[in-house]
């Protein structure tokens, strides 16, 4: 039998914690941390709201883990996030010692692949997830902004 509980099904998730962001205003980012195929914390860039640059949504993610587990080490969790970590986001994964990141669009730019950030030696990272409508809802959004300008 399949699981159900798959990449696929945690990235929707992800996404639409974008969607809450994109509703606010903020850049369409969302993520979501899981351990044993139980969301554990939700997450979406709140830059904005909070006038923070580093509420970004992993930022926000990783905390809510780490409160839920009552420990700051995330091991045997796997990161679901719509848009390839930033150089800080990886920074505090690294430290987090989170198991996995899946991540669905590339930031060809201002990425963790392209600034060749490290990550924790046992973390496993992969990206792709639902790619196209990660990139559609931040294409989506940049284009509104600019429409508005």
């Amino acid at each position: 039998m399949l699981n159900p509980f798959d990449d696929t099904y945690f990235m929707k998730k992800a996404l639409l914690e974008a969607e809450i962001a994109f509703e606010k205003g903020e850049i369409p980012v969302g993520a979501v941390i899981v351990i044993e195929n139980r969301i554990i914390a939700k997450g979406h860039n709140l830059t904005e709201t909070l006038n923070d640059v580093t509420a970004h949504a992993e930022m926000q993610a990783i905390t809510a883990a780490a409160n839920f587990l009552g420990g700051k080490y995330l091991q045997n969790c796997t990161l679901y996030v719509t848009l390839e970590p930033c150089q800080m986001c990886a920074g505090a994964l690294y430290w987090s010692q989170i198991s996995n990141i899946v991540y669905g669009a590339r930031d060809l730019e201002r990425g963790c692949i392209h600034l060749k950030t490290k990550l924790h030696p046992k973390t496993i990272m992969r990206g792709g997830v639902l790619e196209e409508e990660a990139s559609e809802l931040l294409k989506r959004f940049f284009i509104e902004r600019r429409n508005l300008n």
